[in-house]
């Protein structure tokens, strides 16, 4: 159901890793779009903040709630997505695809590796542990 070559986190973002640069795309996850339905707002960091695993790096506002984005490694943004904070309703159609929202430079690559697969990820939400 989630795609497999992408890793996950507790608060529902998704993190792809290019091996060769080091580079981590991270995105939010269908579950948490679906979780926060209609997406009003989106609030992403600049290019060149740091940041450290598991601390809010942006928000993400629906018409139900307000929520961090956090980072599932630390690193220096490279790059972030600000077509969609244009297009918001990308989100619902694509959110592993063209919805990414920062591209960061990590640190240490192995942090990537300590978080969900897939498998584990569809069994945290199963569990009822995905609650947004």
């Amino acid at each position: 159901m989630y795609p497999t070559d992408l890793k996950y986190t507790v608060t529902h973002e998704w993190a792809g890793i290019e091996e060769k640069t080091g580079i981590v795309t991270v995105g939010i996850g269908e579950y948490a779009v679906k979780q926060l339905s209609d997406i009003v707002f989106l609030e992403l960091p600049a290019v060149g903040d740091k940041l450290k695993k598991g601390e809010p790096f942006g928000a993400i506002e629906s018409v139900k709630a307000v929520f961090d984005l956090n980072s599932p490694v630390t690193g220096e943004v490279v790059e972030v997505n600000q077509a969609l904070s244009d297009n918001l309703d990308l989100l619902q159609t694509d959110p592993y695809g063209q919805c990414w929202m920062v591209r960061i430079k990590a640190e240490n690559q192995e942090e990537i590796q300590a978080l969900m697969n897939a498998g584990d990820y569809e069994d945290f939400i199963k569990k009822g542990q995905g609650k947004h």
